[in-house]
């Protein structure tokens, strides 16, 4: 499978990269500043709002790990937009590094994370942003996927190489923790890029601490 990763140089979109060239798919970086990669031979140096139709037509995927700074997260939601237009009238699929704030923790679907007493104010901003991109890609025609990680998405957690699937609520595990660590979450994303098994929805995944 050919596969570009946007935002290869972050924490996630490398971890995705590595699990995907791992399993012997071709990979290439899509980054803004390419002398950030290390031992990553195809590149494609672009920002994320300068992506074109022709670009991504190559790819049978196209993974969105974008990361907006702090200060401009409504570039969560601009990102999006832009790359629904990219990828309108084309076959190449895109799959979006998404949010746990907007999962869900009522069975009515009228409690978003974000929402609850405790959420972190700090984090608000971009998980209302990620959340209204989420929005945007279920009223889009493109062929997308967005998966959310748990509440606490642990870049400095051990691969396990194990995880569990839940759709549109906040789930958790056998220590009743909503927890993912960065190298499951690409173990599942790479996953369901093989396997297509959530086409043109969100999902949500979590693991165990090692």
């Amino acid at each position: 499978m050919k596969i570009g990763v946007i935002g290869a140089t972050g924490k996630a979109g490398q971890l995705i990269m590595e699990e995907a060239k791992q399993r012997g798919h071709e990979v290439t970086a899509i980054v803004r500043n390419a002398s950030k990669l290390k031992n990553q031979t195809n590149v494609m140096e672009k920002d994320i709002f300068a992506i074109t139709s022709k670009d991504i037509e190559q790819f049978d995927a196209v993974v969105d790990a974008f990361n907006a700074p702090p200060g401009s997260e409504q570039l969560h939601v601009e990102s999006i937009q832009s790359l629904i237009k990219v990828f309108q009238g084309v076959q190449t699929r895109l799959a979006v590094v998404g949010g746990a704030g907007s999962l869900f923790v009522d069975a009515e679907k009228t409690t978003p994370l974000m929402s609850t007493e405790g959420f972190p104010a700090a984090y608000y901003p971009t998980a209302s942003n990620m959340g209204k991109g989420l929005k945007e890609l279920e009223k889009s025609t493109v062929n997308w996927t967005y998966l959310s990680p748990a509440a606490f998405f642990d870049a400095e957690g051990a691969r396990t190489g194990a995880y569990q699937l839940g759709k549109d609520h906040v789930i958790t595990n056998s220590q009743n923790e909503s927890y993912i660590s960065y190298a499951d979450y690409a173990i599942a994303l790479i996953d369901e890029l093989e396997n297509k098994n959530h086409v043109n929805e969100r999902f949500a995944v979590v693991g165990e601490k090692a």
